[in-house]
């Protein structure tokens, strides 16, 4: 029996949970003797219907929110139970005196700058990520750039580690396809969690810059810290044509995705980035940050700009807003480069991995 770490259903869904949701669903369809093993209140929508967890909950209550110590206590209660077979985790963490495992690390940005975490969030998951790391089989994670990170700070040997890419649903496309209707006129995009590595006080501050009368600068995604900075709330309420949308659901997500005149993700770090791809599926023109994995996954189908100058930030939104031959070939290249990553390809790789362990 192969079971999957299924505790990221009790989370939002971002980018790390959305790569464990796209890999369980074709890791069911592919793997026979398969079983997903959640905590108890994991969110009710279509991925737990799909993915059709068993919800386990041992004499240990762990409140739902803090599903790493789940992970710790119940999830290893219920493995001792059944023998100690593969577990298979998915986002980051693990069990951390589990051997037979495989673990997902999908970047190390706590380790990059310390500074957008607290000390008790940065030394807590350093040592937990170093000792998930060296304990188990193997370990997975989303590009070349993260893969020599983790080589780089634990030391983990090379040929201990697989790189699986994250990819855009085939059904998130199609929603692109639906009626949308613009409320805002000219807008750039721009797609994320809301935390300062992501650098949208760059970008705010960018857009401020140009004084484009005609375009708006629409930010989505769930407030952050950085939304709780008065400071970072002044510039926005300065300017009427900067809209924070908050949450949207994935069929307005795409909609927003194919009206945008273009996509801008100036961060500073990132293990892959999907919004860029999501971007380039749905037919926006991709401006984003020289740095971290974002080459590795963008190649030449985006607009590259430096994330620590604003700038330059400015400079490509100016260059790519104004040029339409140049939108039409970001465009293009998106379109191709998006052919590269596939939910499919990747779990087939995972199987492989699986696979070889069992």
């Amino acid at each position: 029996m192969i079971v999957v770490n299924s505790s990221f259903l009790a989370l939002k869904l971002r980018g790390i949970n959305r790569f464990a949701i796209e890999i369980s669903k074709e890791l069911k369809h592919l793997l026979g003797d398969i079983k997903f093993i959640a905590p108890e209140n994991i969110l009710k929508n279509q991925y737990t219907e799909e993915i059709q967890p068993e919800i386990y909950k041992n004499k240990i209550r762990i409140p739902a929110k803090q599903v790493v110590f789940w992970e710790q206590m119940e999830l290893v209660s219920y493995l001792k139970k059944h023998n100690n077979p593969l577990l298979v985790n998915l986002t980051n963490t693990a069990p951390a005196f589990y051997k037979n495992q495989i673990v997902t690390i999908h970047d190390l940005m706590f380790l990059q700058n310390p500074s957008w975490y607290s000390k008790k969030h940065y030394y807590f998951y350093k040592n937990l990520f170093y000792r998930v790391a060296h304990n188990s089989l193997k370990v997975v994670t989303v590009s070349d750039f993260s893969k020599k990170e983790i080589i780089k700070y634990f030391k983990v040997p090379e040929n201990k580690i697989e790189v699986v890419h994250n990819a855009v649903s085939s059904e998130f496309i199609k929603l692109a396809d639906d009626d949308f209707q613009n409320k805002y006129g000219d807008y750039i995009l721009a797609v994320s969690s809301l935390d300062p590595r992501k650098n949208f006080v760059g970008l705010v501050h960018a857009f401020n810059k140009l004084k484009l009368k005609d375009v708006k600068l629409l930010i989505v995604g769930e407030e952050g810290t950085i939304f709780k900075q008065q400071s970072f709330k002044n510039i926005m309420q300065d300017n009427p044509n900067i809209i924070f949308t908050g949450f949207v659901t994935d069929k307005e997500l795409a909609g927003l995705y194919k009206n945008a005149k273009l996509f801008v993700f100036p961060s500073f770090y990132e293990g892959f980035g999907i919004p860029p791809l999501e971007a380039m599926a749905c037919g926006s023109p991709t401006i984003v940050a020289n740095a971290a994995s974002i080459p590795e996954v963008c190649a030449d189908a985006s607009y590259y700009v430096n994330p620590a100058d604003i700038n330059s930030i400015a400079d490509g939104i100016y260059e790519v807003i104004k040029n339409e031959a140049l939108q039409i070939e970001l465009r293009n290249k998106g379109f191709e480069r998006i052919k590269a990553f596939s939910w499919q390809n990747s779990a087939k790789k995972y199987v492989d991995i699986i696979q070889n362990l069992t």
